[in-house]
């Protein structure tokens, strides 16, 4: 079966071997392409190869084939461009035999193009192949790039490691051997030492025990040899130590522990500081006998703070010990540190000494001097304060008294400063009035002028009866404990009850004689000058009951009634003298401010060289404008003064920055708890101290909760740029009062469009501020109810939703306004209404009895029965 297939299988063999030649079969033409086979290495980009088996694939020729049995005519070779040419003569093809047709243009152009298309697979295998092996290639060189730099490294790495090895190793040994030897050294001049420390002491010794003599000391035995060379003598020649014995005792060498410490292997001798110690305690016993030095106890004066090393000087002690003191107490603390005055205290109790507590505040004691002796009073001349109820006739009262006008010149007719008079009754006797305001503004200007007054003159208008500030002054009185004396003004107009006012006095505990009590009171008339006379001869009676006595001969002392600064003059400030004498020339100290008496001036302007008890005066020469009410004392020296004044202002500037920081504090809760509030800044600048008071005062009465005043600055003076530029910088209204703006600064004003606001009198300027204030204040939302309507039937409208078929029962509905859904008399819904229409119509209103239909905006949920209430929120303006 094999054998008879094998020729077979030769046969396929050859066919399949045999080369690509046109042929026929089946009568058409045919190409034959042979199928080779090879193996190829292919190689990878990370060094890896692998042999693999490709097919190769060979040109395709059209060569000649073989001749055919019964063919006269060859067959003619065709090419890829060649045309076939045949002979004219050729002789006729036989019958039965199909000759090769000629290529048409197509099959020509189809076959350049597949031999174009192989040639350019070709030529990009063979780029793809030689951009692979570039790729490889490179890698191959980039590793081993890679390894040798690996290697470079190591290798440089390695001999760092050893020269540092190398290093370390001879520092070490170099460290050694320095070590030993200075030890080496430093033994061998211990043992030198204790040797000749040793010998000195033993002679010294052996000659005091055997003569009883005072041995020559080391120092001169030292020197005696120094000494020897230069006066000839051969020196000894120095000779080698002897190395210690085992059995004699050395000195202890390394560390301490406590097993050497308790066993005691080792005795230590004594150390070179110690021989010389002894030897000075020594020689001190032989030069001062046996007598024990005594400790210096000093008077140490402690102020509240000390610095450590200031502490020791006035010890006389080290630093050092100072510091190791506190140490022991828990401090720790540095020579310039500075510690309080407990513990200066403790410290200064330790080493011994005495001290002294010092303050700040001990450069006011004996300001104002020792207590007047009674031999030492004379008589002076009462101080009555005149108070009561704004408009009531008080000026009026104390121009009648002093024949002058001073009513005439107030701004809007009232008094809104503070005055001091000197009046001179016909009998030769003395009054000073202290004038004071009758506003509510002016509290501490009437609570001031009753504590520095001996008696209060209280004035009532006989037509208007007791008021608010009648009642507030009759406080003031009883506060300061001083008589009162009740003049009842106005008895001349038609319409006067004094008997109402006695009757209105019973319920402020105030009893008038004529009604069984120990009050005067004097019916008077201000525009008549009637009962003048009674009313001095009232004030003087009650003076007299005082008894009231001050010293003269003494450096004066007061009260600041009032300041203000005025131009050309400066500061001057209105001051009550209550005993001694005040001259020109004097130092003083008023408050946190002080100067020199430059010119003293009485109430009508005149010159005073002096100013005796009870008596106001206008003082010039103050470095600064004091507040109304501080005290007014004479000091000794400029420089006392000067001290006193720094020590005020430094504890008032304290206060100051503590009272901003508590407010800062307070104003921060406040806002956190209900939001930010609104802040009005200002700026105030006021003629006198005493307005500025009671402006300022009245201001900050005007803050709430929601609203509030800010005072930036307030100070005595006209209104200049530096107050319009703190204006600028912080958005604040300039309020002058009874002060004007210079021009640079109405210049820098209307530039930066600074508002600025005069005031002549004050309730204008509060009521101008409250108004400010008001518009700060968020507006009242309040609600008013237009109508009700009810819901009768519910349409679903195609691409408008639900509208509601609804009866006004109550009002109006008005489109616009806002409507609430109630169903069972609960709100379900709040909002406003899309549409308000009158059967096909759009209206604005539907009032009572109408049918109208409604929709909601946003909202679908309505149902018959339900009922809509139509209302409307108003914004009202809210006031202080």
């Amino acid at each position: 079966m094999s054998d008879a297939n094998q020729p077979g299988q030769d046969a396929a063999e050859q066919e399949q071997k045999r080369p690509l030649t046109l042929g026929r079969s089946g009568g058409r033409l045919e190409l034959r392409k042979p199928v080779e086979t090879a193996q190829v290495r292919q190689s990878f980009s990370h060094g890896r190869s692998k042999a693999v088996t490709v097919e190769v694939r060979k040109k395709r020729t059209i060569g000649p084939g073989p001749a055919e049995p019964g063919r006269t005519e060859p067959v003619p070779a065709v090419a890829h461009d060649q045309q076939v040419h045949r002979p004219a003569t050729a002789e006729p093809v036989r019958l039965g035999v199909v000759l090769p047709r000629a290529l048409t243009d197509e099959e020509r152009a189809g076959r350049a193009r597949a031999v174009q298309d192989a040639r350019k697979a070709e030529v990009e295998e063979q780029r793809l192949r030689a951009l692979a092996e570039e790729g490889r290639r490179r890698q191959e060189e980039q590793r081993a790039a890679e390894e040798a730099r690996r290697r470079a490294e190591e290798e440089v790495r390695k001999k760092a490691e050893e020269e540092e090895a190398r290093r370390r190793a001879d520092e070490d040994a170099r460290k050694r051997a320095e070590e030993e030897a200075q030890r080496r050294k430093e033994e061998e001049s211990r043992r030198e030492v204790a040797e000749r420390a040793g010998k000195a002491a033993a002679a010294k010794v052996a000659a005091l025990a055997a003569a009883g003599k005072v041995a020559v000391p080391v120092e001169e035995e030292e020197e005696e040899r120094a000494a020897a060379p230069r006066r000839g003598a051969r020196p000894e020649a120095k000779r080698p130590a002897a190395p210690a014995r085992r059995d004699e005792a050395r000195r202890r060498t390394g560390k301490i522990t406590v097993t050497r410490a308790l066993t005691g292997d080792e005795e230590r001798m004594r150390s070179l500081a110690s021989v010389r110690r002894a030897r000075e305690r020594e020689r001190l016993r032989l030069h001062h006998g046996d007598q024990e030095q005594v400790k210096i106890v000093r008077e140490v004066v402690i102020p509240e703070t000390i610095t450590v090393q200031e502490l020791a000087n006035r010890m006389a002690e080290r630093a050092a010990d100072v510091i190791k003191a506190l140490m022991r107490m828990g401090v720790m603390a540095t020579i310039n540190q500075v510690i309080d005055a407990d513990t200066a205290e403790l410290v200064v109790t330790e080493f011994g000494h005495r001290l002294r507590r010092v303050s700040e505040a001990d450069v006011e004691i004996g300001l104002r001097g020792e207590e007047d002796v009674p031999e030492a009073l004379g008589p002076r001349a009462p101080v009555v304060t005149v108070m009561g109820h704004v408009d009531h006739g008080k000026t009026s009262l104390l121009d009648a008294l002093r024949e002058t006008d001073v009513a005439g010149g107030e701004a809007g007719g009232i008094t809104q400063h503070i005055g001091a008079y000197r009046v001179s009754l016909r009998s030769g006797k003395q009054i000073t009035f202290i004038d004071t305001p009758g506003h509510q503004a002016f509290t501490a200007m009437r609570a001031r002028g009753a504590n520095v007054t001996d008696i209060v003159v209280l004035v009532v208008a006989a037509d208007d009866g007791i008021m608010e500030q009648t009642v507030e002054a009759i406080r003031h009185a009883k506060a300061a404990q001083v008589p009162i004396i009740v003049a009842i003004n106005k008895i001349d107009r038609p319409e006067a009850r004094p008997d109402r006012v006695r009757q209105e006095l019973l319920q402020h505990e105030l009893v008038v004689e004529d009604l069984g009590g120990e009050v005067l009171d004097v019916e008077v008339s201000a525009l008549k000058r009637t009962h003048l006379a009674k009313l001095e001869e009232a004030i003087l009676l009650q003076a007299e009951l005082l008894d009231l006595k001050a010293n003269p001969n003494r450096p004066a002392a007061g009260v600041v009634l009032e300041a203000k600064l005025e131009r050309g003059r400066g500061a001057v400030a209105t001051v009550l003298i209550q005993r001694g004498t005040l001259r020109v020339g004097d130092i003083f100290v008023a408050g946190s401010e002080w100067g020199r008496v430059r010119a003293q001036l009485d109430d009508r302007g005149n010159s005073l060289r002096e100013a005796g008890p009870s008596t106001p005066v206008e003082v010039l020469g103050l470095n600064g404008t004091p507040l109304a009410g501080d005290d007014f004392v004479v000091a000794d020296s400029e420089g006392r003064a000067r001290d006193i004044a720094d020590f005020r202002q430094r504890r008032r500037r304290e206060a100051t920055v503590a009272a901003g920081t508590r407010g800062t504090l307070e104003q921060m809760f406040s806002q956190i708890a209900a939001g930010a509030a609104k802040e009005l800044p200002i700026v105030v600048k006021s003629d006198v101290q005493g307005s500025l008071e009671a402006i300022v005062g009245s201001l900050e009465k005007l803050s709430t909760s929601e609203v509030s005043v800010r005072a930036l600055h307030s100070a005595v003076g006209g209104i200049n740029e530096s107050d319009v530029i703190l204006a600028k910088a912080s958005k604040a209204v300039i309020v002058g009062f009874n002060v004007r703006a210079n021009p640079q600064a109405r210049e820098l004003a209307r530039r930066d469009n600074i508002e600025i606001r005069y005031y002549s009198i004050i309730y204008d300027l509060i009521d101008d501020i409250r108004n400010t204030l008001s518009g700060l204040l968020a507006p009242t939302l309040r609600e008013r109810l237009l109508g009700n309507a009810s819901i009768r039937e519910v349409f679903n409208i195609t691409r408008v939703g639900k509208v509601a078929g609804c009866m006004v029962t109550e009002g109006t509905m008005r489109r616009g306004a806002k409507v609430r859904l109630l169903r069972d008399d609960v709100v379900i819904h709040e909002g406003s209404l899309k549409t308000l229409k009158r059967f096909k119509d759009e209206v604005r209103e539907v009032n009572q009895g109408y049918e109208c239909g409604m929709a909601f905006e946003n909202y679908q949920d309505i149902q018959t029965g339900d009922v809509i209430e139509c209302f409307e929120v108003e914004e009202v303006a809210r006031a202080l």
